[in-house]
C-alpha cells in the first residue's frame, strides 16, 4: 500500500495576525473614498431639484398657479359641457358590447315562465332587452322593477343563463273580487284588498262584487263566511260597506239585508234559516234588517215597513 504524507501548515500565534500589504489598505481606502463622493454628488442632485421644485411651487408666484388650475377647469368643464368625454364612453361602451355580442354573448332567447294572464310582449317590452345586446350590460335588477310595475305581477325574478338567454320567472296576483269604487270604476282586486286592474274587468263577473268605501280591505272574512251558507251565497250578488263599518248583502232579486255591525256571522245563520226555513225571500220584501236583537225589521215593495219579534213565528 502506497501511502502518501501529508504536511502540516506552521501554526499562527496566538494574538497575532499576518499583516495586510500596505498597497491592498490603499486600495480599499480610495474605494471608500470615490463611493462617498458619488453617494453626496447624487445626494447634491436630488436635494437641488427638491429644492427647484419647491421654488416652483411657493406661493411666490401664485396667479401663475391660479391661470393653470383656471385654465385646466376651464376645458374639463368645457370637454364635459360639450359631451365629449360622455360620447367617448359611450362609443367604447358600444365597441365593447358588439365585440362581446360577437363573441357569442350577445342576448338572443328570453324564457318566460309563470305568466298567465301577462302578455309575453309586455314582459318584452318592459325588460328593455334589444336582441344582440351583450348578455353583461343586461341590467336585470332594473328590469325586475319594471316587471313589477305590471298590474299582475306580484313577483319577479330575472336571471342571465349564459352565454345567450335571459330567464324571467313571475308570480302573478290572484284575482278575488270587483270592486266598484265611489268614482264608478270597477277594478279586480286581491284577498288583501289590493287592486290589481281595471281592464278587462268584465271577465271576472263570476267573481264576488264588492261597493263601498273600504270594502276591498275588509271583504274576505264576510265572503269567506257568506260561502258557508249555500242559500245566502247562491242569492247575494253585492256585498256593500255602509259608512266603513257595517255591511248590506244585496240579493239578486234586489232584496236588501241589513247586517249589524258586530255579531254578524250568527245573523248570517239566522238569516238562512229566514231563506230556507221561511221562505222569507218569497214574500213581497224589499229590505230585511236584521241589526236589532230583539225583532226582525221588514220592508214591503208597498213601503210599508213590519217588525216580527225573534221569538214569535212569521
Amino acid at each position: 500500500m502506497r501511502s502518501v504524507r501529508m504536511e502540516r501548515k506552521p501554526r499562527i500565534a496566538r494574538g497575532k495576525r499576518p499583516k495586510r500589504s500596505p498597497r491592498g489598505g490603499t486600495r480599499a481606502t480610495e474605494l471608500r473614498a470615490t463611493f462617498s463622493r458619488r453617494e453626496k454628488a447624487r445626494a447634491g442632485l436630488f436635494a437641488r431639484a427638491g429644492r427647484a421644485m419647491q421654488r416652483w411651487l411657493a406661493f411666490r408666484r401664485p396667479m401663475l398657479l391660479l391661470t393653470g388650475g383656471f385654465i385646466a377647469v376651464a376645458l374639463l368643464a368645457a370637454l364635459l359641457a360639450g359631451g365629449y368625454v360622455g360620447r367617448a364612453v359611450s362609443r367604447f361602451n358600444n365597441s365593447l358590447n358588439v365585440l362581446v355580442a360577437d363573441a357569442g354573448f350577445g342576448i338572443s332567447e328570453v324564457h318566460l315562465a309563470g305568466n298567465v294572464r301577462t302578455p309575453p310582449e309586455t314582459i318584452l317590452a318592459a325588460l328593455g332587452f334589444e336582441p344582440g345586446q351583450s348578455i353583461f350590460a343586461a341590467d336585470v335588477q332594473s328590469a325586475r322593477w319594471r316587471l313589477m310595475k305590471l298590474d299582475w305581477v306580484a313577483e319577479a325574478d330575472v336571471q342571465r343563463r349564459y352565454p345567450d338567454a335571459i330567464n324571467v320567472r313571475l308570480v302573478e296576483k290572484l284575482p278575488y273580487a270587483l270592486w266598484e269604487s265611489t268614482d264608478g270604476f270597477v277594478y279586480v282586486v286581491e284577498r288583501n284588498g289590493g287592486l290589481i286592474t281595471k281592464k278587462d274587468a268584465e271577465n271576472f263577473a263570476h267573481l264576488p262584487h264588492l261597493a263601498g268605501d273600504g270594502a276591498p280591505k275588509f271583504a274576505a272574512d264576510l265572503v269567506d263566511a257568506v260561502a258557508q251558507h249555500r242559500a245566502i251565497a247562491a242569492r247575494t250578488r253585492i256585498y256593500q260597506r255602509q259608512s266603513g263599518r257595517r255591511w248590506n248583502l244585496v240579493l239578486d232579486d234586489g232584496v236588501v239585508v241589513k247586517l249589524p255591525e258586530t255579531g254578524w256571522q250568527k245573523e248570517l245563520g239566522t238569516l238562512e234559516s229566514l231563506i230556507v226555513d221561511k221562505s222569507i225571500l218569497e214574500r213581497n220584501l224589499t229590505e230585511i234588517d236584521l241589526r236589532s236583537p230583539r225583532y226582525f225589521f221588514f220592508l214591503l215593495k208597498s213601503g210599508q215597513t213590519g217588525k216580527v219579534d225573534r221569538g214569535s213565528e212569521l
